[in-house]
């Protein structure tokens, strides 16, 4: 069974129920003007003593939807594999609403997509193969392994994304899920959540990982802020929200 990048099921049968697919926003055509890039406010004056005011440029809604974006799934559970000049990006989530989710992000940044339901009740999201994809595997494949890059960081749109493949609240918490087989992902990606005001605990596959574990009033708030609003398909409780 497949879903579409455009969010309309390729072989007549509909995308996995419960919640409606939001809204898509397709990549600019020949006949389609593309919108005025958005210019993100300048970010006030660092305050030493409060992290957790800094960067809010770093924001999802800072900058339009980028290819680069898609180093959030990454981060997270998702994987990249090349063929040729080619590459394709895919990730296995737990709840329909991520597929509607995912596949609208991909979608806003001009990626097709499709869905097929797991052998365990989940639901493996995949892009098509495309060369617009490659630089991605690229940067995280080191031979078939996957590693970020050296500079790789967090802003809101890559924990967006993230976020919608695979954040769980844990009350009082949230946790965001590692690719269980990226073990030598785990610490750089722990030192880019740090560097955006997230340091979170890193919890083993023994713990109910692997995941860090973003907890705290001041922590939980900055990433609401950095995340933006839910999107349309995702059940409030799923998504943080301000303090």
């Amino acid at each position: 069974m497949s879903l579409s990048g455009t969010g309309e099921p390729t072989d007549g049968l509909t995308p996995p129920a419960l919640f409606p697919a939001p809204a898509l926003f397709p990549a600019p055509g020949p006949d389609r003007v593309a919108p005025a890039p958005r210019r993100a406010a300048p970010p006030p004056p660092a305050d030493p003593d409060d992290s957790a005011r800094q960067l809010p440029f770093f924001a999802a809604d800072a900058a339009d939807p980028s290819l680069a974006d898609l180093a959030g799934l990454l981060a997270g559970p998702g994987e990249v594999v090349r063929m040729g000049g080619t590459a394709r990006l895919s990730v296995v989530v737990d709840a329909a609403w991520r597929v509607h989710v995912l596949v609208a992000e991909l979608a806003s940044r001009g990626v097709a997509a499709t869905w097929e339901a797991t052998a365990d009740g989940r639901h493996a999201v995949r892009t098509s193969y495309a060369r617009t994809l490659k630089p991605l595997a690229v940067a995280w494949l080191r031979g078939a392994a996957k590693r970020p890059p050296a500079g790789f960081h967090l802003n809101g749109r890559r924990l967006r994304l993230w976020l919608a493949a695979a954040g769980v609240a844990e009350p009082p918490g949230f946790l965001l899920r590692l690719g269980a087989a990226d073990e030598e992902c785990w610490e750089p990606v722990g030192g880019a959540l740090a560097a955006v005001g997230l340091s979170g605990a890193l919890l083993g596959p023994g713990d109910g990982g692997p995941a860090y574990r973003i907890a705290g009033r001041r922590r939980l708030a900055r990433l609401a802020e950095l995340v933006g609003d839910p999107p349309p398909a995702a059940p409030a409780e799923a998504w943080p929200g301000p303090a």
